[in-house]
């Protein structure tokens, strides 16, 4: 039987307006503290080291409203990713509960969502 076997996530790719790379890389390179990763990408995308994978941001025309799609990534203090981004004033909100896990929600200066999780030990 063929079938496909996933191995680890790569990369993901967000969407910002159309020349707001500056904006982007202020938030996640400046406040976020991500490494930016140097070269020519495609399509005028700015890539960033996040963990073991990479957050691509990618230039893009069109609307770009307020959704509830979103990546999550897992932290190892996530009261203290709060405390960081509520200084920084990035407002925090909150969903559903899931057991065994903790988390919360932030939106980037472009509206794209992001959740923070930390597993309860």
């Amino acid at each position: 039987m063929i079938m496909i076997r996933f191995k680890r996530t790569d990369h993901i790719a967000i969407t910002i307006p159309k020349g707001k790379t500056g904006e982007a890389r202020a938030f996640y390179g400046g406040i976020l503290q991500l490494k930016e990763i140097p070269g020519k990408h495609p399509n005028w995308a700015t890539w960033f080291e996040l963990g073991d994978i990479e957050l691509h941001v990618v230039e893009e025309e069109g609307a770009h409203g307020l959704s509830a799609r979103h990546a999550a990534f897992e932290v190892t203090d996530l009261e203290g990713a709060k405390a960081f981004l509520s200084a920084k004033g990035i407002d925090i909100t909150y969903s559903s509960k899931i057991t065994g896990r903790e988390r919360f929600f932030f939106r980037d200066p472009f509206g794209n969502r992001i959740e923070l999780l930390e597993y309860e030990a």
